[in-house]
């Protein structure tokens, strides 16, 4: 690539644009969190590990995590064989991991709720999933906030 050569029919500057954007929502999802958690008082979990509340909280995780990963594959499969125009919308990957995050994130809310040590913590599972939603939404309706 020299100058300003459009490779594959993406512009040099939808690289930066996009690194730009995936700071903003980690550092705006960092601070929220941080926020959150010493204003309710939450104890920091391990980043990137499942922090299952209980055993039972462990298996219906697993299970809606295998549920979906049936359907993405199953999805795939059938929107590959249809017109790009009249592809199941519901069955498309990025859907279906919305849902999952939503539906993984409120079992979670409701097993702290249920059983966990400190009843802060449903609170700030389900405001760091009703804020990152809203993130995510207005990120996707407004183009990246017009950057795209």
């Amino acid at each position: 690539m020299r100058g300003n050569v459009i490779v594959f029919g993406i512009e040099p500057i939808v690289w930066l644009k996009l690194i730009f954007v995936i700071v903003i929502f980690s550092l705006l999802f960092i601070i929220f969190g941080s926020v959150m958690r010493r204003w309710l008082k939450v104890e920091k979990k391990k980043r990137f590990s499942h922090n299952h509340v209980n055993d039972r909280h462990q298996k219906i995780d697993w299970t809606i995590r295998i549920i979906f990963i049936a359907f993405i594959i199953l999805g795939s499969f059938i929107n590959v064989t249809r017109d790009y125009t009249e592809r199941i919308w519901f069955l498309e990957p990025w859907y279906l991991l919305f849902g999952l995050t939503i539906l993984s994130e409120a079992v979670r809310a409701l097993m702290e709720w249920k059983n966990g040590d400190n009843k802060n913590a449903y609170i700030f599972t389900l405001s760091q999933l009703i804020f990152s939603m809203i993130l995510a939404i207005s990120i996707l309706r407004t183009n990246l906030f017009g950057m795209f």
